[in-house]
């Protein structure tokens, strides 16, 4: 039995099921904690399950045969960690590692498998999940490559914000320097840019931002495309929790007005 002290349904896929689905699913998950750090999978191993994230954010990691790494997503509240099973894959590509500390709710590969053969509603929903999330890693790809460090870090801390209810957590420059593939001395910096600017507050690795609107106009294109087509795939797991549709994202030309 799921632990009712947590809701699953806080989980945006999840409480976009209907009422069919969620009956066949709701006896199989497990409410699990996701502590900092923890890795979920591993590269080119099977997938146990599936994850729901509901407070917890868990990035999604590509490493180098040196063993460096870069994150091409994250994955909280408004997803699912395991999409390989999503797309016919059984063995799991890169590595996923609990970004933020919290909840979450899993389910096992099997009942995915089935879900995606019986071709409902369900497996609809997990499919144009997998495509909006597909078009944040390849946004991820353009943005580490052509966008400043100062971008990168407005971007994942938006991409924070919209992943887990809380506009406070923890998370040291060391860790956000792996997560992005870069120096942790330019982390220091360009948080302590943002600081002075008063977009966010930081100390010991409790980071609270201030300031979500400044955020906004601080970075790329790259965060208003990727909530822009979250919302054109999935407009029911948007508007799930609060019964009404998700406020646009930012066009890409109002940002960049906004930054001039």
């Amino acid at each position: 039995m799921l632990d009712q002290r947590l809701d699953p349904k806080s989980n945006h896929l999840l409480c976009a099921l209907t009422g069919a689905e969620w009956q066949r699913w709701e006896p199989q998950l497990e409410v699990v904690d996701l502590t900092l750090g923890q890795v979920l999978y591993e590269s080119g191993l099977q997938q146990s399950h599936v994850y729901f994230p509901t407070t917890a954010i868990v990035s999604l990691l590509y490493l180098t045969a040196d063993g460096a790494s870069v994150e091409i997503s994250a994955v909280g509240r408004e997803g699912a960690v395991g999409i390989s099973l999503f797309v016919g894959g059984r063995l799991a590509s890169g590595r996923g590692v609990v970004l933020v500390a919290g909840q979450g709710v899993r389910i096992g590969s099997q009942v995915i498998q089935e879900e995606l053969e019986r071709a409902g509603p369900a497996a609809n929903l997990l499919l144009r999940y997998s495509q909006a999330l597909m078009t944040q890693i390849a946004q991820t790809v353009v943005c580490n490559r052509h966008h400043t460090l100062d971008q990168q870090l407005c971007r994942l801390l938006l991409v924070i914000l919209d992943c887990q209810p809380r506009s406070e957590f923890l998370m040291t420059h060391e860790r956000i320097a792996h997560v992005l593939g870069v120096r942790r001395e330019g982390v220091s910096e360009a948080a302590h840019r943002l600081q002075a600017a008063g977009l966010i507050h930081y100390t010991r690795g409790h980071i609270s931002v201030l300031d979500r609107r400044g955020l906004e106009r601080r970075t790329c294109e790259c965060y208003a495309v990727v909530r822009e087509e979250y919302h054109r795939l999935l407009p029911a797991a948007a508007k799930a929790r609060t019964g009404t549709a998700a406020p646009p994202a930012l066009p890409a030309q109002t940002l960049e007005a906004l930054d001039a």
